[in-house]
């Protein structure tokens, strides 16, 4: 298991929150996401993580990792 953690600066809601966890955790490699909202971190867990995908999925959910 394979642990990534990005900063994410614009996140500063539950609906930011809920946006980069549905994101992120349809990625079929990934086991699970938590944000902590505070620190404007994402930690994602998984297998063979991808770190160009999960940049995506972030994106998709219309943030940007730092």
């Amino acid at each position: 298991m394979e642990t990534r953690t990005y900063t994410v600066p614009g996140m500063h809601c539950g609906h930011c929150e809920a946006a980069v966890i549905e994101e992120v955790s349809a990625l079929d490699e990934v086991e699970s996401v938590l944000v902590d909202l505070e620190t404007k971190r994402v930690v994602v867990q998984g297998v063979d993580l991808d770190d160009g995908r999960i940049r995506a999925a972030i994106d998709e959910a219309g943030y940007e990792a730092a």
